[in-house]
């Protein structure tokens, strides 16, 4: 029996295992640095299969080791772990038992995969043309990201190629998404402060009015993408988050602003920060008011590479079929920090379909609702696995 399907019968044979721990980790959701239990639950697993790992003793990530020679090469795999802070809205019996805290963006799904993947490859490493790691990461959710924790860790080292995907409910079920280049975008963080002088509201002028500056400055902090940044280089500027005020008859003398930043090119992301300070320093100047501005730079835009990328088409394509290849063609403005394994070693990140409308899931992530079609999770093991075998074929 060949390699691949000696892969695929191990998927099958493993595949009700693994749909049981996507469940217990689906019913036991850990927020971003907090995932301790699926780290237990991991090792514990990894340890029975006799699989090698190394966990750390700042973050709750680990990383197994499948070697078959350690002078061939290593090829990894990633998972992350963390789920989001927010309530479940599910009847289904593995539904989250922690109250506001649900895995809305299929982490579970990603980790069960890549423990899949652990489980297969082990069972066929003599067949194999080198080692795989697997990288089970924390804290995605959160704008630093587990991926710099790893890295800096020594995930990495070694490492000649790294493959990762996300479950996606606007694909169904047997579909996978692939994108050259640039796939998704750049995720920063901002805030800014404006502080003003409290007067009586029937005196406004005997005041400077907090709320009055932060409107004007978000209104023309809108304004930046639209009037001057080049619309062939798409940008967001959001601002989701504003407080202020103590009382209606009370001119307020502070307002807090906090939002996001994505763009998908570099030379427009630097350009924005400098841009958004000098429009809050112009109002606020014309207006008598104090600013703070902050900024905080998060994951570069999630980048491929074109020939990793063929190597998952044609692992997807032994799976699912040429039918099953949808070419996402334009980059979404959503954030992933696997970018940054990709600043380091070659790799590509594919979306998985997931969306069957006869189980429900079919909604979107961050959504109390949302959930993930277990069938999914055998085809996602399945490419991730080949396409790392293929890609240290290429190496060997």
């Amino acid at each position: 029996m060949d390699l691949k399907k000696m892969i695929e019968k191990e998927v099958d044979t493993l595949f009700e295992r693994i749909v049981q721990i996507r469940h217990e980790i689906h019913q036991n959701p850990e927020l971003s640095g907090e995932e301790e239990e699926t780290n237990l639950l991991i090792r514990s697993i990894l340890e029975a299969e006799g699989i090698p790992f190394k966990t750390f003793e700042t973050h709750y990530g680990l990383v197994a080791d499948i070697v078959k020679d350690p002078a061939l090469p290593t090829v990894a795999i990633r998972g992350d772990m963390d789920a989001l802070p927010m309530p479940e809205n599910s009847s289904k019996p593995y539904a989250s038992k922690k109250e506001g805290i649900m895995h809305a963006c299929g982490h579970d799904a990603h980790t069960a995969t890549a423990l899949g993947c652990a489980l297969v490859l082990n069972r066929v490493k003599e067949k194999l043309p080198g080692n795989v790691r697997i990288i089970f990461q924390p804290a995605e959710e959160v704008l630093h990201g587990g991926s710099n924790q790893m890295i800096e860790d020594g995930a990495l080292e070694g490492v000649s190629a790294i493959f990762g995907l996300h479950v996606y409910p606007y694909l169904r079920t047997g579909q996978i998404g692939y994108k050259y280049g640039v796939m998704m975008a750049s995720a920063d963080s901002f805030s800014f402060d404006i502080y003003g002088k409290t007067a009586h509201g029937a005196r406004p002028h005997e005041g400077i009015d907090a709320v009055l500056v932060t409107a004007m400055v978000i209104n023309s902090l809108n304004h930046i993408v639209s009037r001057r940044i080049d619309p062939l280089h798409p940008a967001v500027i959001s601002m989701g988050k504003i407080e202020g005020g103590n009382a209606p008859n009370i001119i307020c003398d502070f307002v807090t602003v906090a939002g996001t930043v994505r763009t998908v090119n570099e030379s427009v992301r630097k350009k924005i920060p400098e841009m958004m300070e000098a429009t809050i320093k112009g109002i606020c100047d014309a207006m008598d008011a104090k600013y703070h501005f902050d900024y905080k730079f998060g994951p570069p835009e999630l980048t491929n590479n074109d020939h990793m990328v063929d190597i998952v088409k044609k692992a997807a394509e032994e799976v699912v079929g040429k039918e099953g290849l949808i070419d996402l063609v334009d980059p979404v403005m959503g954030g992933e920090d696997f970018s940054r394994y990709l600043q380091i070693v070659p790799g590509a990140f594919f979306r998985l379909g997931v969306c069957n409308e006869e189980k429900g899931t079919c909604v979107p992530q961050h959504n109390t609702r949302f959930d993930v079609d277990d069938d999914s999770l055998a085809i996602g093991m399945k490419i991730l696995c080949l396409s790392a075998v293929e890609a240290l074929k290429e190496m060997t």
